[in-house]
């Protein structure tokens, strides 16, 4: 019979800390384990850290949790190294010793990834990774559970997974918390165990579809996973397989005509249509096994590229254009769109087989009215963040002042243009103290643009064009403009003005 480790109450606290240590953080039951956890000794917090990033604080319930995993490990480590004890215990010892040591390198690996953005380059040498494999070769002796460079890049991972939500994504609404939820369990899927044990070298065959209003922050949702895919660590070097601030590449396809998106994502040999003076390596091809792509506006693509698209994601093959060799897409797909796809396939505007199999893994971005009735005073909060950036730490508090005082004066503002719409809002307030959410009257001679209209010599097709166009930089998106006008999304999009936009 196997000796026992640890004690009844000892196994029980062992046991939630390694639920902990393989939960979705950003779900409520992170909280709950942490009070199971510590029992009596549990300190209610005033607000949960993983519903406001921006409150970064010494948790203490965390520090009671090491102190007594270390107490643990001094008492259970040498039984384990001589390969004593249950199954269940060694396993329960082996989370919580990922736990702590999770937890002391965090800080470190923060600081490689924060410095890693501001010169533009992850492919650096990790300094603490001698060290860090010197205290897993002592916790743990010749019955290694993982290999130590294997836990060290999934440490490096969490930590980038970390690090661009709460960057990406604030609020303290429940429709933000699904959010940071939604891109954590596309990254690691709501397995974290088995996703280090045999999914991390898989998840780039699932492609990631994301769907929401303009100006939602899908770009965001998409560079969060793309940044934050698994590297290999390589000892010998002390560096990861791979820079991760390179590893994202996006492409409006909206913003292309059919040939030009060939071109970018397949890449084209010299002389394969005109213009083509060198060979290209298209975004497919220079991806590689831990890149991602990032196709935007899918749902402006016609046919031929979403057959194109769809054949990619089958067989995980392409060619250049002018090429009739195979060569293998090893990267992750993600799209986005802000089109009702369901609705595009009943028009026959989108291709049903193309759309299953882009949506294996969906997320969809809250509109910022979503938020806001969730949690009214998320404006607030968002609004800080906003000014933060745009006129720095000590103009913050000022600059929100207006901002709210502008709010006050009109209750229940929809946001139709969600969080781009507010970023501007904010510049607009920091610039005039005013902002003015409606669309302006076209100026005449005589004032307004009723007074115009009998003054221009407006074709029904210009007016047509003007009146879209100021729709459309109102409400943001061509479903919500073609709802309101009454009109079918094409012919808003045939009668978009793009240079008029531009002005608005």
């Amino acid at each position: 019979m196997a000796t026992s480790l640890l004690a009844a109450e000892e196994r029980a606290f062992a046991e939630t800390v390694s639920k902990l240590t393989y939960c979705d953080p950003f779900g409520p039951e992170r909280m709950q384990l942490e009070r199971e956890a510590l029992g009596a000794d549990y300190e209610p917090v005033r607000r949960a850290w993983n519903l406001d990033p921006m409150s970064h604080h010494e948790d203490a319930n965390l520090q009671r949790m090491i102190d007594r995993i270390q107490e643990l490990a001094k008492r259970v480590g040498p039984a384990y190294r001589e390969g004593k004890g249950s199954k269940k215990d060694r396993t329960c010892y082996e989370d919580m010793i990922v736990f702590e040591e999770f937890h002391r390198y965090q800080f470190l690996f923060d600081a490689y990834i924060d410095r890693a953005h501001r010169e533009g380059t992850s492919h650096t040498r990790v300094p603490f990774y001698r060290e860090y494999q010197s205290r897993y070769q002592q916790y743990f002796g010749r019955y290694q559970p993982v290999e130590p460079n294997h836990l060290f890049a999934m440490f490096f991972q969490i930590r980038r997974a970390f690090f661009h939500t709460f960057r990406f994504f604030v609020g303290a609404s429940k429709a933000a918390t699904r959010l940071r939820s939604a891109v954590w369990q596309s990254i690691f899927t709501h397995n974290l165990d088995r996703y280090q044990r045999v999914l991390y070298h898989r998840m780039s065959e699932i492609p990631t579809l994301i769907t929401g209003p303009s100006g939602t922050g899908k770009e965001l949702v998409a560079r969060a996973i793309g940044l934050s895919q698994y590297l290999p660590f390589e000892p010998e070097s002390q560096r990861f397989a791979e820079d991760f601030v390179q590893v994202f590449q996006p492409i409006n396809l909206s913003a292309l005509s059919p040939t030009l998106i060939e071109s970018e994502l397949f890449g084209h040999r010299k002389g394969a249509f005109t213009g083509a003076l060198q060979d290209r390596v298209g975004y497919f091809e220079a991806c590689g096994p831990y890149g991602t792509v990032f196709l935007d506006e899918i749902g402006e693509t016609d046919h031929s590229i979403q057959v194109k698209l769809l054949r990619v994601l089958q067989t995980r093959q392409f060619q250049r254009l002018g090429d009739t060799g195979l060569r293998r897409f090893q990267g992750k797909v993600i799209a986005a769109t802000n089109r009702n796809l369901p609705e595009e396939i009943a028009e026959g505007n989108f291709r049903e087989d193309f759309y299953y199999r882009l949506r294996a893994d969906v997320i969809t971005t809250p509109s910022l009215q979503e938020m806001l009735t969730d949690q009214p005073t998320e404006l607030e909060y968002l609004v800080r963040f906003v000014a933060t950036r745009v006129a720095g730490e000590s103009e913050a508090e000022d600059l929100t002042a207006d901002v709210m005082a502008w709010s006050r004066q009109h209750p229940g503002y929809p946001w139709p243009g969600n969080f781009r719409e507010l970023e501007q809002a904010v510049r607009n307030i920091l610039l005039r103290r005013e902002y003015w959410p409606d669309e302006r009257p076209v100026r005449g001679k005589g004032g307004d643009w009723r007074e115009a209209l009998g003054q221009i010599d407006w074709t029904t097709d210009r007016l047509l064009s003007e009146y879209i166009t100021r729709s459309y930089a109102r409400y943001g998106n061509y479903e919500e403009t073609a709802r309101r006008l009454g009109l079918d999304r094409r012919t808003v999009k045939k009668y978009l003005d793009e240079n008029l936009l531009r002005n608005q």
